[in-house]
């Protein structure tokens, strides 16, 4: 085994474009990018935030986000506005075509393709997952 195999972070980038690529051809159905599909799974979570509490629960920055906002906002699926309590923040909310858009994402299924896809049992998927959100906890995300 190469040197670069035997690399845990090797592993776990091959593995998280893997899952990016089998997201793909799903999100491209409902004209998503991998990255737009967490800002709006954050809003489907809890509408009406700060660009600020977007970037603490997906970890991307504010160069990053705001971009990707605009462009969600320009396809209609959310508006930003001042805050009412601070007017240095934006309120990130949802319209009603951002909200239809979830019933979409529910009707690909992505997570039940994703489990289709790989030959691990729901409690491996659960260990996976609790072992990638202890490291990414660890290493300060």
């Amino acid at each position: 085994m190469s040197e670069l195999k035997k690399q845990v972070c090797f592993a776990l980038y091959s593995a998280s474009n893997a899952v990016m690529r089998a997201y793909r051809p799903l999100l491209d159905k409902l004209d998503l990018t991998y990255t737009q599909y967490l800002v709006m799974l954050s809003l489907w979570a809890r509408d009406e935030v700060s660009l600020k509490e977007i970037g603490q629960e997906t970890g991307l920055d504010a160069g990053t986000l705001t971009p990707i906002v605009k462009r969600l906002e320009s396809k209609g699926w959310l508006t930003r506005t001042v805050s009412s309590e601070d007017e240095r923040q934006k309120c990130i909310r949802l319209t009603e075509a951002g909200r239809q858009l979830q019933q979409g994402v529910r009707e690909c299924c992505l997570a039940d393709n994703l489990r289709n896809q790989v030959d691990l049992a729901d409690a491996e998927l659960a260990e996976l997952k609790r072992l990638c959100d202890r490291v990414a906890t660890q290493l300060g995300r």
